[in-house]
């Protein structure tokens, strides 16, 4: 596939305006304030998944509306005192799979909670975390146009609420350091990670791997690919919604969150990507407000740097104060 976006020259330097609406912060501000009066603890009850250098524990903590939550938190079971945490979240269409899936974190020392995506019952890894709350105005196969018209039923503002409160159920399992946790995701949970980045207090680090859910006007101007394809369908058939949906959009964009996290950070671009092409990755890694690096695959698609990325992202967090595993 050729490259399919502006060079990478002009991708460095590009900065688009950000469509944000003017109650953007209270909005969030109301939406978790009503989340954490769902007081609830996490609870995390040990697991066997027949692994013997890494302790499992079957998660569950209250997110959005206090709707039970799922995850895995895996810990090194050599762990001595609390250590760094990455908490973790999935791409489009992910489950939270099975414990062995997730071993990288753990082996190099760090504790790794990972979130079950609500309602994404995994046609990718199997989940176990539902999503009761009816959304109208869905007229796609998958979860991106539920509730698109209006950001108070929209989707992915249980989703964002969700991440949040698994950064808060992550702080307090006595394995994990709460002043040392990391925010990683890629694609879908990559703008889940923008999202959590922003949303949070006092997070030391974000990994963010061709993020989706970021500019939405310009990636339904260059790919038809995945979510995207399914926002483009709904406005296909419903004309007279446009501005409605991109006005419920920008309460959601990647790009809006990026200009309010100031933790370090390290993004990942692929040039060939057609599912998140890399103008909306720039635009969110460029408005990101804080330090920041970024590795870019000049020859990949979507899957990105891989196993490589992965390497980048070890040897970024011993970079850092604090970050670099036990």
């Amino acid at each position: 596939m050729p490259l399919m976006d502006l060079p990478l020259e002009e991708l460095r330097g590009y900065l688009p305006d950000r469509e944000e609406p003017s109650d953007f912060d209270a909005f969030w501000a109301d939406t978790l304030g009503e989340a954490r009066t769902h007081d609830r603890p996490a609870v995390f009850t040990p697991y066997d998944a027949c692994l013997t250098e890494v302790d499992v524990f079957d998660v569950s903590f209250p997110g959005f509306g206090g709707d039970p939550v799922a995850g895995w938190l895996l810990v090194p079971a050599s762990a001595t005192g609390p250590l760094p945490c990455v908490v973790g979240f999935l791409g489009y269409g992910g489950g939270r799979g099975f414990p062995y899936e997730w071993l990288t974190w753990p082996s190099a020392g760090y504790a790794h909670l990972l979130m079950d995506t609500r309602g994404q019952d995994g046609s990718l890894q199997p989940g176990a975390t539902g999503d009761p709350h009816g959304s109208g105005g869905a007229s796609s196969p998958g979860m991106v146009t539920r509730g698109i018209e209006d950001p108070a039923d929209y989707y992915y503002r249980r989703v964002f609420t969700d991440a949040v409160r698994a950064v808060d159920a992550a702080r307090t399992h006595p394995s994990v350091d709460p002043a040392r946790i990391v925010i990683a995701g890629g694609s879908q949970g990559g703008g889940i990670a923008l999202a959590a980045s922003a949303l949070s207090d006092n997070v030391s680090a974000a990994l963010v791997n061709q993020p989706s859910l970021c500019h939405y006007r310009r990636a339904l101007q260059v790919v038809e690919g995945n979510a995207y394809r399914e926002i483009w369908t709904y406005l296909r058939t419903h004309r007279e919604s446009a501005e409605r949906v991109f006005s419920t959009l920008s309460y959601f964009d990647g790009v809006n969150f990026a200009a309010r996290a100031n933790a370090p950070a390290l993004f990942s671009a692929a040039l060939m990507d057609d599912i998140c092409p890399p103008s909306t990755v720039f635009a969110a890694y460029n408005h990101w407000s804080g330090p920041k690096d970024i590795r870019v695959w000049p020859w990949n698609r979507h899957e990105g740097g891989g196993y490589f990325q992965d390497l980048e992202q070890l040897r970024f967090l011993r970079t850092l104060p604090g970050l670099g595993g036990s």
